[in-house]
């Protein structure tokens, strides 16, 4: 068994001969987060893919990520370690039902969270992150707006614009199942500290929380507050870029079950292989990939 120090150096040294970049999402585990060019969150890791030199990006997150890399970067090598890393919300909507949506509501736009397929992305006019949801769909002319997959994260834009929106019933798995209860408990066990969320969790969840943000909002938040002590509504690996960048701040994970599975599918395992072996490699037909680059860079521009 190789440990490691040996893996991680025998994936520099891949790293250098392949001319590659290693995009890291918060949530892998922390000894691939070491190891990343990039730590961040899907837009982050978007841009990233866009704008750094190299020829080979190894992407250490799930499957759609990996799928926009390739789509903004068809000359780029892109490479999935974990091949079966896929995103449960992503795989709750197709092409096919979103263009029956589509028909129904001929006048509407379509703005898809980034957390789905290529092929979704393909059928609709802009996508969005968490980061930036609000701000997209504000800067549409429609007053209808089809929001897909993700009906948490439709409701959480809701509050913030007039226009009618038309949430996927789609949900995170990992977020959804935290509930106002949770935040009632972690005060009790943690009085003075601030609740920061996703915005992927419940509305209910949302109402309790001090603040909402995404992944790397909620980084920045706790680097930048005054407050010492922050109790974390997401994913747990966060935690880990929480305490490298944050030192001197506590944070205590909202749920400990807050957990992908699909997200801690890569280790330094899987990365060595995939840059020896180049594969797996993520590739997108060009005909799909030339209509969901357009949604991806409507968004980007903004």
């Amino acid at each position: 068994m190789l440990d490691t120090t040996t893996l991680r150096n025998d994936i520099l040294k891949l790293k250098e001969e392949r001319d590659a970049i290693i995009l890291a999402h918060n949530y892998q585990v922390g000894e691939v987060q070491d190891i990343a060019d990039v730590v961040g969150d899907s837009l982050e890791l978007a841009r990233a893919a866009t704008t750094m030199d190299g020829k080979v990006i190894v992407f250490c997150g799930v499957d759609f990520m990996a799928e926009t890399a390739a789509i903004l970067s068809p000359e780029k090598t892109v490479l999935l370690p974990a091949p079966d890393a896929c995103c449960p919300m992503a795989e709750m909507i197709t092409a096919e039902e979103l263009r029956l949506v589509k028909s129904r509501y001929p006048d509407a736009a379509v703005v898809c969270y980034v957390n789905t397929t290529a092929e979704v992305k393909a059928e609709s006019d802009i996508c969005c992150t968490s980061s930036n949801a609000v701000k997209v769909v504000q800067s549409l002319e429609q007053d209808e707006v089809i929001f897909v997959p993700d009906r948490n994260l439709a409701w959480y834009v809701a509050r913030f614009t007039k226009k009618q929106i038309l949430p996927w019933e789609g949900f995170c798995i990992v977020h959804d199942q935290i509930t106002a209860e949770f935040v009632r408990t972690a005060r009790q066990q943690h009085p003075g500290a601030l609740v920061l969320v996703h915005p992927e969790c419940r509305p209910e969840v949302i109402d309790a929380a001090d603040h909402v943000a995404s992944t790397s909002g909620i980084i920045r938040h706790v680097c930048t507050s005054e407050k010492k002590e922050f109790i974390i509504g997401t994913e747990v690996g966060i935690l880990h870029r929480i305490a490298h960048e944050c030192p001197g701040k506590a944070c205590y994970p909202l749920s400990e079950a807050a957990v992908c599975r699909n997200m801690k599918k890569t280790d330094l395992f899987t990365v060595r292989d995939a840059l020896d072996r180049l594969q797996p490699r993520i590739t997108v037909p060009q005909g799909i990939a030339r209509s969901a680059r357009r949604a991806i860079d409507r968004m980007l521009v903004l």
